[in-house]
């Protein structure tokens, strides 16, 4: 399957989607707006679930813990990702995130850009997602700006 986006700029929007925008994300579990849609359910067979997400500008996560880890493919735009006691990370189109079991984090688009990113949990027989404590202003744009860029091999 070839993944391609003729746009020139970082800013993602809407028509840009590979996948359909999907269903409002929980207020109690993200700031702004985030959609969800589901594309693989979790299953006996493969204890796994994939989906994506779409994150408006400025829309984020709240922080989160998956028992069985989480894989991140940023598919398009801008946004942040940050393991708890970790430096903010900055991921745009084509980055690929691997979140070990049992680690807090969280992630979302930046101030001016949105962001769409596929997930997968592997090992779902271990649970899905515990959902805690919403990241602060300070956390999402600190003011030290201490950041890393994602390496890809």
């Amino acid at each position: 399957m070839l993944f391609t986006n003729c746009s020139n700029d970082n800013k993602s929007t809407s028509d840009n989607l590979i996948f359909p925008k999907g269903e409002p994300g929980p207020e109690k579990n993200f700031t702004g707006k985030a959609y969800n849609f589901g594309l693989v359910p979790s299953d006996s067979t493969y204890n796994t679930l994939v989906g994506n997400v779409y994150f408006e500008a400025g829309a984020r996560s709240n922080w989160h813990m998956h028992p069985g880890g989480q894989i991140l493919i940023i598919t398009d735009g801008e946004g942040y990702h940050q393991i708890e006691g970790q430096p903010r990370q900055i991921m745009k189109k084509g980055d690929v995130i691997k979140c070990p079991p049992n680690t807090k984090h969280w992630h979302g688009a930046t101030p001016s850009a949105s962001l769409s990113q596929m997930y997968i949990v592997p090992n779902t027989n271990r649970g899905i997602v515990t959902w805690l404590e919403p990241v602060t202003d300070e956390q999402y744009n600190p003011a030290n700006k201490t950041q890393m860029k994602i390496t890809r091999p």
